[in-house]
Protein backbone atom coordinates (compact mmCIF):
# COMPACT_ATOMS: atom_id res chain seq x y z
CA UNK A 1 0.00 0.00 0.00
CA UNK A 2 2.88 2.35 0.82
CA UNK A 3 4.30 1.87 -2.68
CA UNK A 4 0.97 2.77 -4.27
CA UNK A 5 0.85 6.00 -2.28
CA UNK A 6 4.34 6.93 -3.48
CA UNK A 7 3.44 6.10 -7.07
CA UNK A 8 0.31 8.23 -6.77
CA UNK A 9 2.31 11.14 -5.34
CA UNK A 10 4.88 10.89 -8.12
CA UNK A 11 2.11 10.76 -10.72
CA UNK A 12 0.54 13.91 -9.26
CA UNK A 13 3.88 15.72 -9.36
CA UNK A 14 4.39 14.56 -12.92
CA UNK A 15 0.97 15.86 -13.95
CA UNK A 16 1.83 19.23 -12.37
CA UNK A 17 5.10 19.23 -14.33
CA UNK A 18 3.26 18.37 -17.56
CA UNK A 19 0.81 21.24 -17.12
CA UNK A 20 3.67 23.68 -16.47
CA UNK A 21 5.73 22.32 -19.38
CA UNK A 22 2.75 22.46 -21.73
CA UNK A 23 2.08 26.08 -20.77
CA UNK A 24 5.71 27.02 -21.37
CA UNK A 25 5.78 25.14 -24.67
CA UNK A 26 2.68 26.97 -25.91
CA UNK A 27 4.23 30.35 -25.02
CA UNK A 28 7.40 29.46 -26.90
CA UNK A 29 5.54 28.10 -29.94
CA UNK A 30 3.39 31.25 -30.21
CA UNK A 31 6.45 33.52 -30.05
CA UNK A 32 7.59 35.21 -33.26
CA UNK A 33 11.21 33.99 -33.26
CA UNK A 34 11.94 30.71 -35.08
CA UNK A 35 14.37 29.57 -32.36
CA UNK A 36 11.66 30.06 -29.73
CA UNK A 37 9.31 27.86 -31.79
CA UNK A 38 11.96 25.09 -31.92
CA UNK A 39 12.44 25.34 -28.15
CA UNK A 40 8.66 25.18 -27.73
CA UNK A 41 8.39 22.01 -29.78
CA UNK A 42 11.25 20.45 -27.80
CA UNK A 43 9.57 21.51 -24.56
CA UNK A 44 6.46 19.69 -25.75
CA UNK A 45 8.14 16.53 -27.10
CA UNK A 46 10.37 15.80 -24.11
CA UNK A 47 7.48 15.57 -21.59
CA UNK A 48 5.52 13.42 -24.04
CA UNK A 49 8.42 10.97 -24.15
CA UNK A 50 8.36 11.03 -20.34
CA UNK A 51 4.62 10.26 -20.36
CA UNK A 52 5.20 7.31 -22.66
CA UNK A 53 7.97 5.97 -20.38
CA UNK A 54 5.83 6.48 -17.29
CA UNK A 55 2.82 4.71 -18.79
CA UNK A 56 5.04 1.83 -19.90
CA UNK A 57 6.54 1.46 -16.40
CA UNK A 58 3.20 1.69 -14.60
CA UNK A 59 1.74 -0.95 -16.91
CA UNK A 60 4.82 -3.14 -16.33
CA UNK A 61 4.37 -2.91 -12.57
CA UNK A 62 0.62 -3.40 -12.69
CA UNK A 63 0.80 -6.44 -14.93
CA UNK A 64 3.63 -7.93 -12.89
CA UNK A 65 1.57 -7.51 -9.73
CA UNK A 66 -1.54 -9.00 -11.36
CA UNK A 67 0.42 -12.02 -12.56
CA UNK A 68 2.00 -12.50 -9.12
CA UNK A 69 -1.47 -12.43 -7.58
CA UNK A 70 -2.64 -15.15 -9.94
CA UNK A 71 0.40 -17.29 -9.19
CA UNK A 72 -0.09 -16.77 -5.46
CA UNK A 73 -3.78 -17.74 -5.63
CA UNK A 74 -2.81 -20.91 -7.49
CA UNK A 75 -0.02 -21.71 -5.02
CA UNK A 76 2.60 -21.36 -7.77
CA UNK A 77 4.50 -18.33 -6.51
CA UNK A 78 7.98 -19.42 -5.37
CA UNK A 79 8.51 -19.24 -1.63
CA UNK A 80 11.02 -16.74 -0.35
CA UNK A 81 13.01 -19.27 1.65
CA UNK A 82 16.54 -18.74 0.34
CA UNK A 83 19.23 -18.16 2.95
CA UNK A 84 20.24 -14.55 3.53
CA UNK A 85 23.34 -12.75 4.68
CA UNK A 86 23.19 -10.74 7.93
CA UNK A 87 22.49 -7.63 5.83
CA UNK A 88 19.40 -9.33 4.34
CA UNK A 89 20.72 -10.08 0.87
CA UNK A 90 20.06 -13.48 -0.65
CA UNK A 91 23.09 -15.77 -0.67
CA UNK A 92 24.14 -15.80 -4.33
CA UNK A 93 25.24 -19.46 -4.37
CA UNK A 94 21.83 -20.55 -3.06
CA UNK A 95 20.03 -18.33 -5.59
CA UNK A 96 22.15 -19.73 -8.43
CA UNK A 97 21.38 -23.28 -7.32
CA UNK A 98 17.65 -22.52 -7.04
CA UNK A 99 17.72 -20.81 -10.46
CA UNK A 100 18.35 -24.07 -12.35
CA UNK A 101 14.87 -25.48 -11.75
CA UNK A 102 13.17 -22.37 -13.13
CA UNK A 103 15.41 -22.30 -16.19
CA UNK A 104 14.54 -25.93 -16.89
CA UNK A 105 10.84 -25.15 -16.40
CA UNK A 106 11.01 -22.42 -19.07
CA UNK A 107 12.87 -24.74 -21.42
CA UNK A 108 10.09 -27.33 -20.96
CA UNK A 109 7.29 -24.70 -21.29
CA UNK A 110 8.69 -21.87 -23.42
CA UNK A 111 5.32 -20.18 -23.98
CA UNK A 112 4.09 -20.27 -20.38
CA UNK A 113 3.90 -16.86 -18.76
CA UNK A 114 3.88 -18.56 -15.38
CA UNK A 115 7.22 -20.23 -16.08
CA UNK A 116 8.72 -16.98 -17.35
CA UNK A 117 7.44 -15.08 -14.32
CA UNK A 118 9.06 -17.56 -11.94
CA UNK A 119 12.29 -17.40 -13.99
CA UNK A 120 12.27 -13.61 -13.68
CA UNK A 121 11.98 -13.94 -9.91
CA UNK A 122 14.89 -16.40 -9.91
CA UNK A 123 17.03 -14.01 -11.96
CA UNK A 124 16.16 -11.23 -9.54
CA UNK A 125 17.09 -13.38 -6.54
CA UNK A 126 20.40 -14.19 -8.25
CA UNK A 127 21.05 -10.46 -8.66
CA UNK A 128 20.72 -10.32 -12.46
CA UNK A 129 18.27 -7.43 -12.77
CA UNK A 130 18.59 -7.01 -16.54
CA UNK A 131 17.69 -10.63 -17.28
CA UNK A 132 14.99 -10.52 -14.61
CA UNK A 133 13.37 -7.58 -16.38
CA UNK A 134 13.75 -9.18 -19.82
CA UNK A 135 12.19 -12.41 -18.54
CA UNK A 136 9.33 -10.49 -16.93
CA UNK A 137 8.71 -8.66 -20.23
CA UNK A 138 8.51 -12.07 -21.94
CA UNK A 139 6.10 -13.26 -19.23
CA UNK A 140 3.95 -10.17 -19.72
CA UNK A 141 3.87 -10.74 -23.49
CA UNK A 142 2.62 -14.30 -23.03
CA UNK A 143 0.19 -13.22 -20.31
CA UNK A 144 -1.35 -10.47 -22.46
CA UNK A 145 -1.59 -12.89 -25.41
CA UNK A 146 -3.31 -15.49 -23.21
CA UNK A 147 -5.90 -12.99 -21.97
CA UNK A 148 -6.83 -12.01 -25.54
CA UNK A 149 -7.84 -15.55 -26.45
Amino acid sequence: MKTKIWVGAILLLFVFYLVAAFGSAVRFITAAEPLAKVIGVAALVIPLVGVWILIREVLFGSRTQTMAGILESEGLLPEDNLPRTPSGRIVKAAADEDFVQYKEEVEANPESWKSWHRLALAYDAAGDRRRARDSMKTAIGFYVASTKK
